[in-house]
């Protein structure tokens, strides 16, 4: 687990292991994805486990407050790399570095692994969450493309 100094406080990183770390998430990633089924939610965190998937999350009061999910991944393109799936804050915890610190998190393990990048998609209206990602150094270099079928 990492830990680091912030305002006063320390961020411990935590890494969902069991089926109540995956579930105590719940509330921080249906913020994000709120057409997820609360039912079936640990199952497909858990077969997405399977899949190279991380969930990490920070608590506040032994409460979940941000969460990121996050896998290896390699393409063609670009080698490599750590591709971000989630990353979220609950409204309540906003501004107070967590999403931040989530991300600092997958970039240091990117270059621990040696690997040149970290990617991810993000919706166009998510306008703060740009914003981060802009002051982290992310750079917009392409348009995700999806049809449904």
């Amino acid at each position: 687990m990492r830990r680091r100094a912030f305002a006063r406080n320390y961020m411990e990183i935590k890494i969902a292991k069991t089926e109540e770390d995956i579930l105590k998430c719940w509330d921080v990633l249906f913020e994000l994805r709120p057409h997820l089924n609360k039912n079936n939610f640990v199952a497909t965190v858990k077969e997405m486990i399977t899949e190279g998937y991380t969930l990490a999350f920070i608590e506040e009061n032994g409460k979940p407050v941000a969460a990121t999910g996050f896998r290896y991944l390699q393409f063609l393109y670009n080698g490599k790399h750590i591709y971000i799936d989630d990353l979220a804050t609950l409204p309540s915890s906003r501004g107070k570095g967590y999403a931040g610190e989530l991300l600092d998190y997958v970039i240091n393990l990117a270059k621990e692994k040696g690997y040149k990048c970290v990617t991810l998609d993000s919706g166009y209206q998510r306008f703060d969450a740009h914003r981060l990602y802009l002051n982290k150094g992310f750079t917009l270099n392409c348009h995700h493309f999806s049809k449904n079928v």
